[in-house]
């Protein structure tokens, strides 16, 4: 019988392995287990991992100055099943300044809940001065199961746009659950404005470190020399399109005035100034002890300094709503730039009348704009309606609300500003369910074609209408963040593309000539300066509660425009008084650099419209 050579020595070698493997286990349980110098010494040492927090992106404006910095505050961690039952609470309290009756409150959580856990370090006190944490961590040896952490704050160097730009606020148990381990109890994340829109930008990565500490919670050294730490990465700068110094001079313009303004570079959608009246310093929703009162106090304000009304509220736009519909009734054919309509102090139909203004006859277009006459624009609005017949008016309506939606109106924008309002644009479906029947008429609902009846768009739609006349026909989704201080990292995309509305090139011409002569001899001659050639449209927004809103949208220059703005102030009155010179000062204000008309200034910074205000 032969015998098999390569199966005896596989044996040999397998055995001699498993012999070298039972030696080393030996040894290895005789140093270990046998040993008390090792199992003393493993007992006296345990693995700590701290948490590295990221600094938050740093904000700029569009000309580098900055606008949202961080401060350094830090937190007390606490660990309860590592906590000293021994400890003593007394020296601990003084240390830390809090009441010793408090301490056991402080200390014991629900632990059923589910938010905390009696194994993982939870915040046990928030934002700590410097000073005070310093003195603290000197004496954190006696105290085993507490910790240090350090966090960045944010603080607003110049004190304005803080609607726009946010907050940050603690993560709650949703935003742990939603985000894959991204965030853990005490941390903090945007909230509202840019802060919560480009979170992900904003906040950047954590770092780890793994420490060894002896018995008395004393560092003992890095853990395996620090191979396995990683460093936190600090989020991305933003620079925002905002000029802060337009910024700063519009809400100059707002104080004691409720409304809204918002400036876009036309040829580009950012948006270089965004005021709401009234708003608040952003420095007062910083993380600090005080914050939960100060919230609380603005959210009971009853001028509502927390609600946006440059992008939330919507509004009737009154007559700048003219060129639009101009716009839409020269590409459908039914006014040529030349046509006429009269207009003997109002439009009559049947037995009803419907006001306007003393001015010179309406002969064309543009001079229809310059002194925006009513009844020229109730008739242009019934032949668009009315373009099937005047008894199948939804056919025209349907048509003229398609241009709407094409012109960024009754839907939002989907710009970057947080909570953004979508307006309202009436459909024939509406008006069929308002009065019952399919067969109401033009004249029922001729108040909208001077902007008015149901109606509404927010100031930065009202805006981004003038870009685009400004552009003779196309736009970019307005934005207020223009990049990141990283090269291969790019705003969305969407506000990159060039959105096209579905008029010719050639009608914006009539329309922009009678926004210019509104301004040089119309209804804004408030808004007329001799070096800007400002083009603008005035509105009147009828209030059934008080006094009613003053309108103005423009762009200038005339040429090559490179601001487009709307100002809408409430009660106010008419557009030209008040609307039309605000803005008429932010566009020399970004196009001069400073504003020489003082005494119109002065005027409309003195002006008063809350002590009165009429709701």
């Amino acid at each position: 019988m032969s015998v098999d050579h390569r199966n005896i020595r596989y044996q040999i070698v397998f055995g001699m392995v498993i012999i070298i493997a039972l030696i080393y286990t030996f040894y290895l349980m005789k140093l270990q287990l046998l040993n008390p110098y090792y199992s003393d010494k493993a007992k006296s040492i345990t693995l700590n991992q701290n948490i590295i927090q990221p600094s938050r992106g740093l904000f700029y404006d569009r000309n580098g100055k900055l606008l949202v910095i961080n401060y350094p505050a830090y937190d007390i961690n606490v660990n309860y099943n590592r906590l000293d039952k021994n400890m003593d609470t007394t020296e601990l309290c003084r240390l830390l300044n809090i009441p010793k009756e408090k301490f056991s409150e402080m200390i014991t959580k629900d632990w059923s809940s589910g938010k905390f856990s009696k194994s993982i370090p939870f915040v046990f006190i928030k934002n700590m001065e410097a000073s005070e944490f310093l003195k603290f961590q000197e004496n954190l040896f006696r105290f085993p199961g507490f910790s240090g952490s350090l966090k960045a704050i944010r603080e607003y160097p110049i004190a304005h746009g803080a609607n726009f730009l946010g907050f940050t606020s603690e993560v709650n148990k949703f935003d742990i659950d939603q985000n894959e381990g991204i965030y853990k109890l005490g941390d903090y994340k945007g909230a509202a404005g840019i802060e919560k829109k480009y979170e992900q930008y904003i906040r950047g990565e954590k770092g780890i470190q793994f420490i060894l500490r002896d018995n008395l919670g004393r560092e003992v050294g890095p853990y395996l020399k620090g191979s396995l730490n990683k460093d936190a990465k600090s989020g991305l700068d933003v620079q925002v399109a905002i000029d802060i110094e337009l910024q700063k001079y519009g809400d100059s313009l707002l104080q004691n005035k409720v409304g809204s303004i918002v400036a876009i570079e036309p040829s580009t959608g950012e948006i270089l100034a965004m005021n709401t009246s009234p708003t608040f310093d952003p420095n007062l929703l910083s993380i600090n002890q005080n914050r939960g009162k100060t919230y609380a106090n603005l959210l009971s304000d009853t001028l509502k300094p927390f609600f946006d009304r440059s992008s939330q509220a919507v509004y009737p736009p009154g007559s700048i709503f003219k060129p639009i519909l101009a716009l839409i009734a020269l590409q459908e054919g039914v006014i040529n730039e030349n046509t006429p309509h009269a207009c003997a102090g109002a439009y009559y139909y049947k037995s009803f009348s419907y006001g306007c203004h003393t001015h010179p006859a309406p002969y064309k277009l543009s001079v229809a704009l310059q002194h925006s006459c009513n009844s020229y624009f109730f008739q242009t609005f019934r032949d668009v309606i009315d373009q099937a017949g005047s008894s199948k008016p939804s056919i025209g309506l349907d048509k003229m609300v398609k241009y709407m939606t094409e012109f960024g109106l009754g839907r939002p924008l989907y710009t970057d500003v947080d909570g953004e309002k979508a307006g309202f644009i009436p459909t024939s479906d509406f008006y069929t369910r308002l009065y019952k029947t399919n067969q109401w008429r033009s004249t029922y609902i001729i108040s909208v074609g001077i902007g008015q009846g149901e109606l509404q768009l927010t100031t930065i739609q009202m805006a981004n209408l003038a870009a685009i006349i400004a552009n003779k026909g196309y736009y970019y989704i307005p934005h207020l963040v223009r990049g990141f201080n990283a090269p291969n990292v790019f705003i969305p995309e969407e506000f990159r593309v060039k959105n096209i509305v579905p008029v010719d090139q050639k009608y914006f011409t009539p329309v922009i000539d009678g926004m210019e002569l509104a301004v040089s001899a119309g209804t804004a001659t408030m808004a007329y300066h001799p070096e800007l050639e400002i083009c603008g449209k005035t509105g009147t927004s009828q209030n059934s509660r008080g006094k009613d809103h003053s309108v103005f949208f423009a762009f200038a220059p005339k040429n090559n425009p490179k601001i487009a703005i709307a100002v809408y102030v409430e009660n106010a009155g008419w557009g030209g008084s008040v609307a039309a010179p605000i803005a008429s000062l932010l566009i020399e204000k970004y196009l001069k650099g400073e504003v020489k008309r003082k005494e119109l200034e002065s005027r409309m910074k003195k002006l008063d419209l809350i002590s009165n205000k009429t709701t």
